[in-house]
């Protein structure tokens, strides 16, 4: 989603030029109708398969929230700060105009989606997108990629400090986005260091200073660097170089801006980075923003004593269903601090900036528990996130498609890719229809499921029409899709 802008163009062509996808799955670019991106997006398929054509995945293009099929979802849309001298990123402005784009997008996909949906959060602000999102489609299935970035930001300049390549540094940053993100100095890990020499080697490159005194030399430095960019740029850039880096890990990215350029291909190759982690099956550590409810318990705790409860970055462990479980030791008493402030700027902003759920009492239940509401139309099948969608029925779909190399393969990656096997497949001609054929599919599914496969299906560039119909015999307990 937002597949034209800076950040989402990246993240596209980085998917197909790493081969993050095979050539069976389908990569879906979602423009907005009627505006220059809805044009665009067209535009930047056809770059796409111009530049990746023997590797590159289906490309799909949408117009519509509605349209959207997929297992995994980046959402990158809605305003960016500006990159120019001078302006400095207001995230209250960003979160005004973004909160109701994402609550449009993140409405449609629990309206319309299968309910099993991993969504990682690119837009700005982060965690306001994760709180959202999480609120109608469940928390585990959301991540901010912000405290990634951070992260891989913050491993370098160690690295580059150390004399080391960045694959031999561990360690994380928490908190939010932006200004107030936390480094975990307890976290740092250096391969071939011993817990003595990671030690002194820490002890070194913080300098003797605490994160306390971090906000303060942020603001010094900010004010510092527009001083000497005034001037020169490039010395402005080599003045940040004599910092620490847990203060370089903040202003680097904020003098980017300064500059007039913007960090796409950082941000992308980050979300990218937790893209194949999600779709390669494994479980791996990483930090990213999360709704927690109360997994902090005893570590972080709101003003009231209880357990805290909201958005933050942390590290979690992030797998093929979303993130399970929050890796976080009891911090210092200086990291502790900086991410109980973090924890309260972000309850603040999400609490201002918040847009409702959908006034329709169905769509809002069924955003939360995914369930449907005693007395509402089941009409639609929901299923709850957890995966649990109705009892599988038998149905039938016969498409018809162009008869010509791929139009079998597209078919059957949608289905492989969504784990539904076919019970039976047969195609013939269709004689009076010119080059096209029909294929007939037999399997089973939930409703749920089913509509979301008969989308799919319908969007592949070789289909010319789908029709989905119970199998003969078969009971429907919550509806069948539409046709």
């Amino acid at each position: 989603m937002g597949a034209t802008g800076d950040v989402g163009r990246q993240v596209c062509t980085q998917i197909v030029e790493r081969r993050v996808l095979p050539p069976t799955a389908r990569l879906q670019l979602v423009g907005r109708a009627g505006g220059a991106s809805g044009r665009a997006v067209h535009g930047l398929r056809a770059d796409l398969v111009d530049a990746y054509d023997e590797h590159a995945p289906l490309l799909d293009v949408a117009h519509s929230p509605e349209d959207v099929t997929a297992d995994v979802i980046v959402v990158a849309a809605g305003l960016t700060p500006p990159a120019r001298t001078g302006a400095d990123p207001d995230r209250r402005v960003l979160a005004a105009t973004n909160g109701a784009v994402l609550a449009e997008y993140a409405d449609a996909i629990a309206r319309h989606g299968s309910g099993h949906e991993v969504v990682v959060v690119v837009t700005n602000p982060v965690e306001l997108g994760v709180a959202v999102m999480a609120e109608r489609l469940g928390r585990h299935r959301v991540l901010g990629m912000g405290a990634w970035l951070d992260t891989l930001r913050f491993r370098r300049e160690l690295a580059v400090e150390l004399g080391v390549r960045r694959h031999r540094v561990g360690g994380f940053v928490a908190g939010q986005h932006g200004e107030d993100a936390v480094p975990l100095w307890s976290t740092v890990r250096v391969s071939g260091l011993d817990a003595d020499e990671r030690a002194r080697a820490v002890a070194t490159l913080r300098r003797g200073r605490t994160l306390d005194a971090l906000p303060a030399e942020i603001a010094a430095a900010k004010d510092e660097l527009a001083r000497v960019a005034a001037d020169d740029m490039g010395a402005a850039f080599d003045l940040i170089d004599t910092w620490p880096a847990d203060l370089r890990l903040v202003t680097r990215p904020w003098m980017t801006h300064q500059s007039g350029a913007k960090t796409p291909a950082g941000t992308a190759s980050a979300t990218v980075d937790l893209l194949e982690v999600i779709l390669d099956g494994r479980e791996i550590v990483v930090a990213g923003q999360v709704a927690l409810d109360g997994e902090l318990d005893g570590r972080l705790t709101g003003p009231d004593g209880a357990p805290h409860r909201g958005v933050l970055g942390v590290p979690v462990v992030l797998g093929p269903g979303g993130w399970t479980r929050v890796l976080l030791d009891d911090p210092p008493d200086d990291e502790a601090r900086r991410l109980t402030h973090a924890a309260d700027g972000i309850e603040r902003m999400v609490a201002a900036s918040t847009v409702p759920r959908d006034d329709r009492p169905a769509g809002r239940e069924r955003a939360r528990t995914g369930a449907p509401v005693p007395g509402a139309s089941t009409a639609t099948g929901d299923r709850a996130p957890s995966g649990r969608g109705g009892a599988e029925a038998a149905w039938v779909a016969t498409v018809h498609g162009l008869d010509q190399p791929g139009t079998l393969t597209a078919l059957t990656g949608v289905f492989s890719t969504r784990g539904v096997s076919f019970d039976s497949l047969a195609t013939e001609p269709v004689g009076d229809d010119g080059p096209a054929g029909r294929i007939v599919v037999t399997f089973r599914a939930t409703p749920r499921r089913t509509r979301a496969l008969e989308r799919a299906v319908r969007r592949l560039a070789t289909v010319r029409s789908v029709v989905v119909e119970p199998a003969p015999g078969a009971e429907i307990s919550q509806g069948g899709p539409a046709r």
